[in-house]
């Protein structure tokens, strides 16, 4: 998987855990809604200044945002 679609599917869980919408964040980082869509689909490249941003929004370390995670889909094929 490239980088910046592991950024992205870590930043789109993190922000569903906390019951944000996209607008929401989006609106947090001062960013527009479309470019972080953009981000969790992997097709935008963030600055790490944007990266900083996005993590202090949703309360984690910026580092979180680059940890492999096993998503729902890997968990359930793992079973």
């Amino acid at each position: 998987m490239r980088l910046q679609d592991r950024v992205g599917l870590n930043i789109q869980d993190l922000r569903r855990a906390k019951r944000l919408s996209q607008e929401e964040l989006a609106d947090m980082c001062r960013v527009h809604q479309t470019y972080l869509s953009g981000v969790e689909t992997g097709k935008r490249n963030p600055s790490l200044l944007v990266l900083e941003r996005i993590a202090t929004a949703l309360g984690v370390d910026p580092e979180e945002l680059f940890h492999r995670r096993k998503r729902k889909t890997d968990r359930a094929a793992d079973s």
